[in-house]
C-alpha cells in the first residue's frame, strides 16, 4: 500500500506540474513569449508563477525547482500534448471520469440528505450549503474543459457594466444552442465570475432522474417540464419563483430555440416561421417564446436584468467543439459577447414580450452571420463593437478534483490493483464489471452531449394546429 501511494503520489505531481507550467507559460505568452525549452531562473515567469501556486508552499518550493527546470527543458507543452493523445493520456481521461461519477454520487447523496432533511426548516441554510455541493460537482467538467483541456474564452462585455453587476445579481440568460459544449463554455465563465454553484436551467423533466447530474439538477432546484403545456405554465411560475427568493446571486439559463441548431431543424424552423409570418433566421432557430414570457412576470421584482449570451467558435478551427475533443485534451477557443438588458426594457405584455423576445434574436443572428463570416461579432451587425478580454483561471477547481482524487480513486485503485493480482476470477470479474459500468456511464454522458442527440423536436414542420401549439411549445433538450 505505501508503495502504491507513493507511485499514485508522484504520478499525480508529475501531472500537475505539467499542466500548471504549460497553462502558465500560456498565460504568460499572451502578453510576453514563454521560450520554451529555455531554463528560467527564480526570476523567471513561469518558476515565480509556480511559487504562487496554493499547492506548493514556500518551504517546499526549493526541493522541487531542479525538477521545475527539467521540466521546462523538456518543454512541458510539448510533453502534455503527447500525454493527453497517448493510450496513458486516454487512461489519465477515463479516471477523471470515474472520478467525476462517483464523487457525484456521493455529493447526490449529501444533497438528498439536506433536501429532505434540512430543507423544509431553513431553505437558506440548505441553499447556501448546497452551492459548495454543487459546485464540487460542476466544476470538475470546468477543469476537464480549462485544465485538462486548455480551452479558454474570450468575452466581449462592456467592461463598467462587468465590475458593476456580473456575478454581484440574479440573472436570466438567454443563449444560442449551437454547439455540444454551450453550456460547459458558459460554466467556465460562470466559474471565473463565481456563481457556478448556482447556475439553474430548464431542462427535460427526466433528466431529474440521471445520477449525478440529474440528481445534482433536481436538489439544486432547476426548473424541470414536461411537454405538456398546462402543466408546465404552473411549474414555471412555481420553480422560477423559488429562484429568485435565493441568498446569493443565480443565473438561470434559458435555450430559447428550444434545441440545438441542425441544419435539419433549421429547415423546419424556416418552414415553419413561413408559414406564421414570423422572422426568418438564417443561423438560429425560431425562438419558442411561451417559456420565456411566462417566466418573466415572476422575475421582475427579484431578478434585475435580463444576459444576452451569444457563442461562437471560428469556422476555420480544425477542431470540433464537443465534449470527446476536450477529453483528449484538445484546446477549443470559444467566443462569447454578453450584453446586460434591464428586464424593465420587456413589455409587460405577452405578446409584445414575445416580439421583444423574436427582435432580439434577430440581432442575435446578425450578430452571428458576422462572426461567421469575419470572424468579428461587430463588421456587418451593428452592434456597438467592445473590446474583449479574458478572465483568469481559479484554482479552486484544480483543487476539488485533486481532492476527490486522493479522497476515493487512491483507494479505489489500490482495490482494483488488489483484486488483479489476487488471481481469483471472481475478484478479476468483479473488477472488469466495475470499470465496465463507468466506461457506459461515461460513454451515455457524451452521447447526451452530442448535437444528433439533440431534441426530436422541430425536425419536422408543424401541419395541424395542435402539432403547431406543441411544436411553439417545446422545450430544450
Amino acid at each position: 500500500m505505501l508503495l502504491f501511494s507513493k507511485i499514485f503520489n508522484l504520478g499525480c505531481l508529475v501531472l500537475l506540474g505539467l499542466l500548471f507550467i504549460s497553462t502558465q507559460s500560456v498565460e504568460a505568452g499572451t502578453s510576453k513569449t514563454c521560450p520554451y525549452g529555455q531554463v528560467h531562473n527564480e526570476k523567471g515567469e513561469c518558476i515565480q508563477a509556480l511559487k504562487n501556486c496554493p499547492l506548493i508552499d514556500e518551504s517546499r518550493f526549493h526541493s522541487v525547482e531542479n525538477c521545475i527546470i527539467v521540466l521546462l527543458k523538456l518543454n512541458p507543452a510539448k510533453m502534455l500534448s503527447a500525454l493527453k493523445s497517448s493510450p496513458i493520456g486516454r487512461c489519465i481521461a477515463f479516471l477523471m471520469a470515474m472520478n467525476f461519477f462517483l464523487s457525484g454520487l456521493v455529493i447526490n447523496l449529501a444533497q438528498c440528505l439536506l433536501y429532505y432533511g434540512l430543507r423544509p426548516f431553513s431553505k437558506y441554510a440548505y441553499r447556501k450549503i448546497n452551492y459548495y455541493l454543487a459546485y464540487s460537482l460542476y466544476s470538475q467538467l470546468v477543469f476537464m474543459a480549462e485544465w485538462w483541456s486548455g480551452t479558454d474564452v474570450h468575452v466581449y462585455i462592456d467592461k463598467d457594466d462587468f465590475k458593476k453587476y456580473y456575478g454581484k445579481e440574479h440573472g436570466y440568460l438567454v443563449m444560442n444552442h449551437r454547439y455540444d459544449v454551450d453550456w460547459l463554455v458558459g460554466w467556465i465563465f460562470c466559474d471565473r465570475i463565481k456563481v457556478l454553484g448556482n447556475c439553474k436551467a430548464y431542462a427535460k423533466k427526466s433528466i431529474q432522474y440521471l445520477p449525478t447530474m440529474g440528481y445534482a439538477w433536481k436538489f439544486a432546484e432547476s426548473v424541470f417540464l414536461e411537454r405538456n403545456w398546462d402543466k408546465d405554465r404552473e411549474a414555471i411560475g412555481t420553480q422560477v419563483r423559488e429562484l429568485a427568493q435565493y441568498p446569493d446571486p443565480i443565473w438561470l439559463l434559458l435555450f430559447a430555440e428550444g434545441t440545438r441548431f441542425t441544419e435539419e431543424k433549421h429547415a423546419a424552423s424556416l418552414e415553419f416561421s413561413r408559414k406564421k409570418g414570423l422572422p426568418e433566421l438564417r443561423q438560429h432557430l425560431t425562438p419558442r417564446t411561451k417559456g420565456f414570457t411566462c417566466s418573466v412576470p415572476h422575475l421582475r421584482d427579484k431578478v434585475p436584468s435580463i444576459y444576452d449570451v451569444q457563442l461562437a467558435f471560428k469556422q476555420n478551427s480544425e477542431l470540433k467543439p464537443t465534449i470527446s475533443s476536450m477529453l483528449r485534451g484538445k484546446p477549443l477557443e470559444a467566443h462569447m459577447y454578453i450584453e446586460r438588458i434591464p428586464i424593465s426594457e420587456v413589455p409587460e405584455d405577452e405578446e409584445e414580450a414575445a416580439n421583444w423576445l423574436r427582435d432580439l434574436y434577430l440581432k442575435k443572428d446578425k450578430m452571428m452571420e458576422s462572426f461567421l463570416k469575419h470572424g468579428d461579432w461587430f463588421v456587418d451587425s451593428g452592434v456597438r463593437r467592445v473590446v474583449p478580454f479574458k478572465l483568469p483561471r481559479r484554482f479552486y477547481s484544480l483543487l476539488n478534483v485533486v481532492g476527490w482524487a486522493i479522497v476515493l480513486m487512491r483507494p479505489l485503485l489500490y482495490q482494483v490493483v488488489d483484486l488483479l493480482l489476487s488471481g481469483s476470477t471472481l475478484s478479476i470479474a468483479i473488477g472488469l464489471v466495475v470499470f465496465l459500468v463507468l466506461y457506459l456511464l461515461l460513454k451515455n454522458l457524451i452521447e447526451q452531449t452530442k448535437i444528433s442527440k439533440g431534441s426530436s423536436y422541430g425536425k419536422t414542420t408543424p401541419t395541424t394546429p395542435s402539432e403547431s401549439k406543441s411544436f411553439s411549445n417545446a422545450k430544450q433538450d
